[in-house]
């Protein structure tokens, strides 16, 4: 078991060294992140990255693999065949199938995506017209996203629960892993630091089971509940750590929470 740093700057260091081992190029092959870096055009990197954290929850292999098959669906050209595709060709994705996510959520997602690419370079404007440069954190974006994202027509009831909201009270863990990815930038390379919208200390922490259990372990959450307040509550003691990159410790909470065996 990973020990407990006694006093808050021996945490710091602790995690700092961890952000260190984890935060490599080696994160990179067994994490669903890998599959975005498969791709060189912007919007590949943003539609992969999306719908790959999308599908994100059980374990990692799986969502690689299921995130593989869908791309492949698409001539591992995602973009191109979003943009062009035509009613027709979406028959062969209707076989795509990950736990709940059912083939009437690919086909909204496709949907959208064609839509909204038709219209705008980047899905980066989707999320940072919802704050400025002012604003505390990525909250507002994440509400806005959600009500962009499911503004289309007929918009299926059941494709919600596969896009949170902070309105619900969810932890957006997987809305604020993709944002990490888009926002964040350091010489390691695992996020892609593309988008310049949104700043890195605005970010939150993508909240899952394993960072849950390091940062009570480490008395980071006071909270008992596991909600988008204990989002906040973790990612504004993150901050005070580190003011303009807290979501890099990240890396450390997840990396000890998953692989703390080896320690």
């Amino acid at each position: 078991m990973t020990p407990r740093p006694a006093h808050k700057g021996d945490l710091k260091s602790f995690l700092n060294q961890k952000v260190q081992l984890f935060n490599t190029a080696d994160f990179i092959p067994n994490d669903p992140i890998s599959i975005p870096h498969q791709y060189t055009k912007l919007q590949d990197i943003e539609i992969t990255g999306f719908w790959t954290a999308m599908l994100s929850w059980g374990q990692r292999k799986t969502i690689i693999n299921k995130a593989t098959s869908l791309f492949q669906l698409m001539d591992n050209a995602p973009y191109d065949f979003i943009v062009n595709h035509e009613e027709k060709d979406r028959a062969k994705l209707l076989s795509f199938k990950h736990r709940t996510f059912q083939p009437l959520d690919t086909l909204y997602f496709l949907a959208f995506f064609q839509q909204y690419y038709k219209k705008h370079h980047s899905l980066e404007e989707a999320f940072a017209k919802h704050i400025d440069k002012d604003s505390e954190h990525i909250g507002a974006a994440l509400s806005g996203f959600h009500q962009t994202f499911f503004d289309l027509e007929n918009a299926p009831q059941r494709t919600r629960k596969h896009v949170a909201t902070p309105d619900r009270k969810s932890t957006c863990k997987r809305l604020n892993m993709f944002l990490r990815w888009m926002v964040r930038t350091d010489e390691a390379g695992v996020d892609f630091g593309l988008w310049n919208s949104i700043d890195p200390s605005q970010l939150l922490i993508p909240y899952d089971v394993h960072v849950d259990r390091i940062a009570r372990r480490f008395n980071l959450v006071d909270r008992k509940q596991k909600d988008w307040k204990t989002v906040l509550e973790l990612s504004s003691n993150l901050k005070e750590m580190c003011p303009e990159d807290p979501i890099k410790y990240d890396y450390a909470l997840f990396g000890i929470g998953v692989l703390e065996k080896s320690f």
